[in-house]
């Protein structure tokens, strides 16, 4: 049960992120427009802003070097692949879901690493003049994902065990 929920959503999410920055880099051509301001509404905004991640979350582990992001799109697969294995054996259909959810994120953002050598990033929240780090669908995705996990960890219902005498 547990594959055919979490594949699909996976594979959606996958499907929407590669839509999105293809989208992004070849209809809207942000690389060479740099921002386009979609919503503003008092202190609140959002833009649609070029930045290509190097790093992982945040920009950690940014790195020039000619293997770096080899390195990241390999890390990002295996753990994506470990995911795969955790998605098998879900217990419940939140687990599932959000698993599928990490996953694509994850497989999304491996194969920006291997085109291009870094992650297309385009969404720009911001408010009162703080902005939020810029991301895209698949990051979206997994912190979404992430969120689901920790709060089926933390709030599931405890099995009932019977007491003995």
């Amino acid at each position: 049960m547990s594959l055919r929920l979490g594949l699909p959503i996976a594979a959606g999410i996958l499907v929407a992120d590669q839509a999105s920055k293809w989208w992004i880099l070849d209809v809207a051509r942000l690389p060479e427009v740099g921002q386009i301001p979609l919503f503003a509404a008092g202190p609140f905004g959002l833009d649609l802003t070029m930045v290509w991640n190097r790093g992982v979350t945040f920009g950690l582990l940014s790195g020039e070097g000619a293997w770096n992001h080899l390195i990241l799109a390999l890390l990002a697969a295996a753990i994506a692949g470990f995911l795969l294995r955790w998605l098998v054996r879900a217990e419940n259909r939140l687990t599932a879901v959000a698993l599928g959810a990490v996953i694509g994120g994850a497989v999304g953002n491996v194969i920006d690493r291997v085109r291009f050598g870094a992650v297309v990033d385009f969404v720009d929240a911001h408010a009162w003049g703080w902005h939020w780090y810029v991301f895209n669908v698949a990051d979206a995705a997994i912190v979404c994902g992430v969120l689901a996990l920790v709060a089926d960890a933390l709030f599931r219902p405890k099995p009932e065990t019977k007491e003995g005498p």
